[in-house]
């Protein structure tokens, strides 16, 4: 975990909800799928929506609040029009009920 930042505590992200973080100025929207934590740039690539204030549908995927493009929470790709690019991922480590994520560049 040399790398990574710790941007969280576990407990702060319930099962199905989402938080958002910012880590060298980059919005970072982590989401518990399940007990799994991923963490997404903050943003829809088709018009710069906040995804973090998404509905999550079909278990794994975010939808825009603005003009409803989904994107695969756990990859960060396009599935739907008019997103057309993915947006970015982060990996993701828990450990001691912290969340650590490998910083943007």
């Amino acid at each position: 975990m040399n790398n990574y930042v710790k941007v969280a505590a576990l407990a702060a992200i319930p099962v199905g909800g989402s938080k958002l973080v910012e880590v060298n100025r980059v919005r970072i929207a982590l989401f518990n799928l399940d007990g799994e934590i991923y963490a997404i740039e903050d943003t829809c690539t088709h018009d710069g929506g906040p995804l973090v204030e998404g509905t999550i549908v079909n278990g794994c995927q975010v939808q825009c609040p603005r003009h409803g493009a989904r994107f695969d929470i756990r990859t960060g790709a396009a599935l739907s029009f008019p997103a057309f690019e993915p947006t970015n991922t982060y990996a993701v480590q828990v450990k001691d009920g912290e969340v650590w994520i490998e910083p943007p560049h």
